[in-house]
């Protein structure tokens, strides 16, 4: 699976979520890579990290606002304002 293919599902996602409504990254997994979803969650967070990085979205944990490169476990993703 390409990133580009990632990275617009993430950006379709989050816009269609709005503003304060997040999504998980496994949702892009799945939307995109089937039954081998699983495999592509390196892959999906990584494309969320570098669109972080531009400020495209922001990766959050709890409900905070994280650096997605120190985030261990679950975290989420959020249109950034």
């Amino acid at each position: 699976m390409n990133q580009q293919t990632i990275r617009e599902c993430i950006l379709a996602k989050v816009q269609q979520r709005g503003l304060e409504k997040t999504i998980c990254p496994s949702e892009v997994a799945r939307d995109v890579g089937g039954a081998g979803w699983r495999e592509l969650m390196p892959v999906v967070r990584e494309v969320g990290t570098l669109l972080a990085a531009e400020g495209q979205i922001v990766v959050t944990q709890r409900g905070q606002v994280v650096d997605p490169l120190s985030a261990k476990g679950a975290i989420r993703y959020r249109l950034a304002k």
